[in-house]
């Protein structure tokens, strides 16, 4: 298979800074080469934004954003629709451009689920309400309002930058803040071209930044004193450093972070179709998604035949050119990512079963960053494979005897972003629902992250919700006003 001549063009979107309603070179010097990991070469230079950069795009939010507020919610309302319009009319461009960048395959409905989202955020503009009660002892009342932060720092990453910044960074805007976001220099694009089509759809020129960069750029965001709220999504050691800096200025955080999803199938599950949601949620995107279910347990009476359906459903998996409508999985992102990734794999043959995949791809594949699905079975409880995200293309299965054990199993983990379970048996699905220790659990089927359901994390998988509205309240702050009354006046 060769790779298509879309590789080859020339990139559309500047790899420079957007503040202010325009692209910028910036003040920074630093810069880096952009690989594609599809084909191994460099295909940009991406500038990296400075600290001073970060300044000038916090001034930009704080001002635009008293000049969005101004606006009213119905001219809100329309400058979403549009962008929602814009985004639509471009969404070629940004699947092309996220193939570029991250090797997100082109055939995923991601635009589908970024509109979603779109448009259920400009459902909420102008439904913001506050609340009333009668003030006691003294004689008066109080009403509340919601009211946006100011400046919000969003700090996304790099293996979904279209859903990450519609799922981010427009609750924010839409609650009647300014943001300053900052993608990762691995996959900035995306992120950029949004930008612009957000000031196209008519809101205030820098209301919405994008300063693609590195730590000093992350670290001078969450340190701004005019930045009022961060929120993060990545690695937990990254998030450690970021709350630490949130922490020295008192500044609240949201953090969406890695999962090691557990999917539990019963003995009395549709084994066909749980098969293939097992392989397509755990391996598509090559394993590069915090809420893939990567741990596939299954009840010991119908391990064998579960094993074998598997195995079997990922070795027919299209991986392979992102710009091939019928491909599921591109490469991982980068050459580290590829060899850390191969590492894992290369540990675990030494302590479970290989059935499926392995090695890396090779022909005409063989300078981009491409995996094998890859799945191993009896893998045991507590191992290094069955504990670890390994944000690759690998699934591990393991057997469970009994509910007690599965649960066990399940929630064994310093992880809780997402659980899944498949059982036609209805009161015990509701039932380990309530004690799986998971902030998003999926029974017989994927809901995709819908935009009117509230996703986040426990334990170590972050804290914070996006969607719904729990997600719009992430972005506002609640003020209480006293109005007294007097004496013998009702």
């Amino acid at each position: 298979m060769s790779l298509s001549p879309s590789h080859q063009h020339p990139l559309d979107v500047p790899g420079r800074l957007f503040i202010g309603g325009a692209f910028v070179e910036g003040d920074g010097v630093a810069s880096v080469e952009h690989v594609n990991p599809s084909t191994g070469r460099s295909q940009a230079t991406v500038r990296l934004g400075s600290a001073s950069d970060i300044d000038h795009a916090v001034k930009a939010a704080k001002a635009a954003q008293r000049v969005w507020m101004e606006m009213g919610p119905r001219a809100r309302t329309r400058c979403f629709r549009r962008l929602g319009e814009l985004l639509e009319a471009n969404q070629q461009q940004l699947a092309f451009l996220g193939a570029r960048e991250s090797g997100i395959p082109v055939g995923l409905p991601l635009m589908d689920m970024a509109l979603g989202w779109v448009d259920h955020y400009m459902g909420w503009i102008d439904k913001i309400e506050g609340s009333y009660g009668e003030s006691y002892p003294a004689p008066g009342f109080n009403y509340t309002r919601r009211e946006p932060y100011g400046v919000v720092g969003v700090i996304i990453p790099w293996n979904g930058p279209l859903m990450a910044t519609c799922m981010m960074a427009l609750p924010a805007i839409a609650a009647g803040n300014g943001v300053v976001l900052k993608p990762p220099a691995l996959a900035p694009f995306v992120a950029l071209r949004i930008a612009e089509l957000a000031h196209q759809a008519g809101l205030p020129a820098g209301l919405f930044n994008v300063v693609p960069g590195e730590a000093e750029a992350g670290e001078a965001l969450v340190a701004h004193p005019d930045v009022a709220k961060v929120t993060f999504t990545g690695g937990e050691g990254v998030a450690r450093r970021v709350m630490a800096t949130a922490a020295a200025c008192l500044k609240p955080v949201a953090l969406e972070l890695g999962g090691k999803s557990a999917n539990l199938v019963f003995e009395d599950a549709d084994l066909d179709a749980a098969a293939i949601q097992a392989v397509y949620g755990a391996l598509g995107l090559s394993g590069q998604g915090c809420v893939n279910p990567t741990r596939l347990l299954v009840h010991r009476s119908r391990y064998d035949e579960m094993v074998a359906r598997v195995a079997a459903v990922a070795a027919s998996m299209k991986v392979g050119d992102p710009f091939d409508s019928a491909t599921v999985a591109g490469p991982v992102i980068c050459q580290s990512a590829c060899d850390r990734i191969l590492g894992i794999i290369a540990q675990a043959r030494r302590d479970a079963k290989l059935v499926a995949g392995g090695e890396r791809l090779g022909g005409e594949l063989a300078n981009g960053f491409f995996i094998q699905p890859t799945v191993f079975a009896d893998v045991q409880p507590g191992s290094a494979l069955e504990q670890n995200e390994v944000f690759g293309p690998v699934l591990s299965i393991t057997p469970f005897a009994d509910d007690a054990e599965a649960l066990a199993i399940a929630n064994g983990t310093r992880y809780g972003l997402g659980a899944y379970l498949h059982t036609n048996d209805l009161d015990r699905a509701h039932a380990f629902a309530e004690r799986l220790d998971a902030g998003y659990v999926n029974i017989n089927g994927f809901a995709s992250m819908a935009p009117c359901a509230p996703f986040g994390g426990y334990r170590q998988s972050g804290f914070g919700r996006v969607g719904g509205w729990a997600g719009m309240e992430e972005y506002l702050q609640l003020k209480n006003v006293f109005v007294a009354r007097r004496e013998g006046k009702r």
